[in-house]
């Protein structure tokens, strides 16, 4: 019989537990005695495992079956109340979703962390134990899936009537590990066994068509034939509002190809793949986040993703508003827009436009000027980014090949924009190569997905105030003279609730008490009444012992999982989002590099004076990518030296973070004193993580790049380390580096050639140093700016090295940058959405 450990240290058989607790289904229970008897149910009647074990992996799943009871409850009474009322709803269409972890934010959403946490230690386990049984799902990677389930979170508590779709990716993007040849890639594993947040709806299921051929009947309309059919599956997620009933849907999409698609002939002769070829391809759409598209078959892939999506999400949203009108003679479809509101998050899922045509066109029977209106009053999009290789064109071969209806309508819409263009703006004719969708260029005709964006919806935002301005001005400044009122701005937020009142309890209770009120949760403005106590030394120390929790948590961590002890009384300096030259990792690393170098020319008495420091360094390189997992390596390499320095591995530590992720950033960003955001100034669109070390008391050293800029206006010029060009400046710097202007800093020199002297080992460092040099070209030229802003970043960090020797500056500081992030929230984000784009109102549960 398996043995487990109580609270008190006694040891116990799992039939002890079980017999003392009666399993009795209790799906709404409030006291923790009903609470364990509710789990203990679970842990009997919805095995998942075999019976008499009741260990922290059963204990996890029988725990979010239990919690999983109480939200089915609101869900349903969620979406009755929206049938009933029939609001206007928002249906939010990502590719991304970087959920986390659930039980921790449903527990605390719910307001019953203390009545689970009690249950728990009656069946002999911790909740903190527990929670770490959990993986992360592998919905998303970065900054614009983790977006979107802060966006859902608001939704969520803000009561607004809104889904979220996505795609229900079995591996996810790749799970990191670092080998001693860098980066290593393997599939995450969250479905393993499999995800008990998730809830199949085996009646909701609709065919999505590739390939084929356009049929035009005698009167002229069109049906897509032939091809292949699959299907899509929904699966929900919950997704619980804080202290409120309401609690709104995640739905992804499986492929599934049915048991008729199966060649029983086929499989009889031994033609075993070929029997199963529609099963295999189905299976290939929902693998992986981002397969590499490198070859034709990788842009199919890709491509059938993203119309996956959108044809099943549409199919959807559809079948909703009919079923919502009750009979079809009372259908008008100009009130569609009037009930439904489309949001495209980024290029991904641009194909929603001319599949809601096809939709409407050739299944509705709708003409095109009627198709076109309720199209173009439906959907908006969000920009972000104004990187080229990320705003998506797509090879028009392709797209013939895989979608030939849609390129028709796409044609369309190109040819009456056009048209339109020629009639009422004679000015912009000479522009119409660069503004039309079809790229027609003999070598290599694409779709410019953003162009058709633009075009299409009513609305365009963009995700930070700097941000918006680039697109108004330079990126979409033609369109803006078409279209004056389409662009908005929506600077971005984060959830005040994951990231900071669950993920930082200490921090967050001293916030309460001195705020004598827990409504900044959902009022993040109401942290402006901490600045009156920035001088309270009181407060100082209460908010340093936080802090200190914060970090000796994540030192173990470190410890656990890289095998490096980092010290918790040392300055935390952390830079964790996806590996990219333009945000700049390598510009960090040989900050490090040169500050190692200084700390080993030093005596022993210089060394005491210097503030000891740890930096982390963490985030995932896309697989092809080469030079940023060169970057990935030489962090890893230098950390391996510095480490192991007895003469200075008291004073600096130089640590990878393997495979960031949302938990590992609920540890990362708690424990965090000094982030650093220094992506090239006019790259970066918004950024959501330095919100999230703004709000945790972090400080900020940065460029005026993205939502960097807002953060600095709200905290105050005084508590941001500030360096860097800005982003009016870049292209003239990039000039004179092409016309041989440039003279860089000694510095910059010598921590190039300490790299390049085999400190750090005998990997060949070459190709990535040699991009920062040379005028132009390809990889080359140092296009992001890494050697010009290398010498003010130095200069940027000594200030910080000296702010933090002065603890209770450097408190004050801490304490006005969470006074100052209210802007940040999601909650206010959201709003403006609602308000200001969707036209959509609060729906709140009774």
């Amino acid at each position: 019989m398996a043995a487990t450990a109580k609270p008190n240290g006694k040891s116990i058989t799992d039939s002890d537990i079980s017999s003392k607790i009666p399993a009795t289904a209790n799906p709404l229970a409030e006291e923790p005695s009903q609470i364990a008897s509710n789990i203990n149910y679970h842990a009997k009647f919805s095995p998942h495992f075999s019976p008499f074990k009741f260990q922290p992996e059963q204990a996890y799943y029988a725990t979010a079956d239990s919690v999983r009871d109480r939200l089915i409850q609101q869900w349903n009474e969620t979406y009755l109340h929206f049938h009933k009322k029939n609001p206007k709803q928002t249906y939010y269409l990502s590719m991304e979703y970087l959920q986390g972890r659930a039980l921790t934010n449903a527990i605390g959403n719910l307001n019953v962390q203390k009545a689970y946490a009690d249950a728990l230690n009656k069946l002999g386990h911790d909740l903190e134990e527990i929670r770490e049984q959990e993986k992360d799902a592998a919905l998303g990677n970065g900054g614009l899936g983790r977006l979107a389930s802060c966006f859902l979170d608001s939704m969520a508590t803000l009561n607004l009537p809104a889904w979220g779709y996505g795609l229900r990716y079995r591996y996810g993007l790749f799970k990191q590990r670092i080998a001693k040849d860098g980066q290593e890639e393997t599939a995450e594993d969250w479905l393993e066994k499999f995800s008990p947040w998730e809830v199949v709806r085996h009646d909701v299921v609709y065919p999505v068509r590739f390939f084929g051929r356009v049929h035009v009947n005698p009167d002229g309309s069109r049906k897509w034939v032939e091809g292949e059919v699959l299907q899509a599956l929904a699966y929900d997620v919950p997704i619980p509002g804080y202290k409120t009933k309401n609690t709104i849907s995640l739905r992804l999409w499986e492929a599934k190809a049915s048991a008729e698609d199966f060649n029983l002939f086929q499989f009889n002769d031994g033609q075993y793949e070929s029997a199963a070829q529609l099963h295999s391809r189905a299976q290939q759409i929902c693998a992986v986040l981002y397969p590499g598209d490198a070859t034709e078959d990788g842009k199919l892939l890709r491509l059938k993703q993203q119309f996956f999506l959108c044809s099943a999400s549409l199919q959807d949203i559809i079948f909703r508003f009919k079923e919502r009108k009750g009979s079809t003679a009372s259908l008008q479809w100009s009130e569609f827009p009037t009930k439904v509101a489309v949001q495209l998050n980024d290029t991904h899922p641009t194909l929603a436009i001319p599949e809601l045509m096809r939709l409407l066109l050739d299944e509705e029977g709708l003409g095109w000027d009627e198709a076109w209106a309720v199209t173009t009053r439906t959907i908006a999009y969000t920009n972000h980014t104004v990187l080229p290789e990320a705003l998506e064109k797509w090879s028009q071969p392709v797209m013939w090949k895989l979608l030939p209806r849609h390129m028709q309508i796409i044609e369309e819409i190109d040819k009456r924009f056009i048209a339109t263009v020629h009639a009422t703006r004679t000015d912009l004719v000479s522009k119409i190569p660069s503004l039309c969708i079809l790229d027609n260029s003999p070598q290599k005709p694409v779709v410019r997905m953003a162009n058709l964006c633009v075009v299409s919806a009513h609305t365009v935002n963009g995700v930070a105030q700097l941000h918006s301005d680039i697109l108004k001005n330079e990126l979409f400044v033609d369109y803006v003279s078409i279209w004056p009122s389409k662009f908005q701005n929506k600077t971005n937020g984060i959830t005040p609730r994951r990231w900071l009142r669950f993920c930082s309890p200490e921090l967050s209770n001293i916030i309460t008490k001195w705020l004598k009120t827990d409504q900044w949760v959902t009022n993040l403005d109401l942290l402006t009444g901490l600045r009156k106590f920035a001088d309270d030394s009181k407060l100082q120390e209460e908010w340093a012992s936080a802090k200190l929790a914060n970090k000796k948590r994540l030192a173990q961590y470190i410890e656990h999982t890289t095998g490096v002890q980092v010290d918790p009384s040392t300055l935390f300096d952390i830079q964790v989002k996806r590996i990219h030259e333009y945000k700049r990792q390598l510009l960090n690393i040989l900050g490090a590099v040169y500050r190692y170098k200084k700390l080993k020319e030093m005596s022993p008495e210089e060394r005491k004076k210097t503030t000891p420091r740890t930096i982390m360094i963490g985030g995932k390189a896309f697989a092809t990518y080469t030079n940023a997992k060169r970057i990935v390596k030489l962090v890893d390499d230098v950390g391996a030296v510095v480490n192991k320095d007895p003469e200075v591995n008291t004073h600096l530590k130089v640590v990878f973070v393997p495979n960031y992720n949302v938990s590992v950033a609920e540890l990362l960003i708690p424990g965090s004193e000094l982030s650093q955001h220094i992506s090239t100034a006019g790259m970066e669109a918004s950024g959501t993580s330095n919100m999230k070390f703004a709000l945790n008391g972090c400080l900020i050293i940065g460029t005026l790049d993205g939502a960097n800029v807002e953060i600095r206006e709200e905290i105050g010029e005084d508590n941001f380390f500030l360096f860097g060009a800005t982003a009016d400046e870049v292209p003239k710097l990039r000039k004179d580096r092409e016309n041989g202007l440039f003279k860089p800093d000694p510095r910059f020199e010598e921590a190039k050639q300490f790299v390049r002297s085999g400190a750090f080992g005998s990997y060949d460092y070459n190709p990535l140093l040699d991009s920062l040099e040379g005028n132009t070209g390809y990889g080359r030229g140092d296009y992001f700016l890494v050697g010009h802003d290398f010498p003010q970043y130095l200069d940027a960090q000594a200030k910080v090295d000296e702010a933090y020797k002065d603890r209770k500056k450097w408190l004050k500081m801490s304490i006005l940058s969470t006074a100052g992030s209210g802007k940040f929230s999601s909650d206010r984000t959201i709003a403006q959405y609602a308000k200001e784009i969707w036209n959509i109102e609060e729906c709140r549960v009774p």
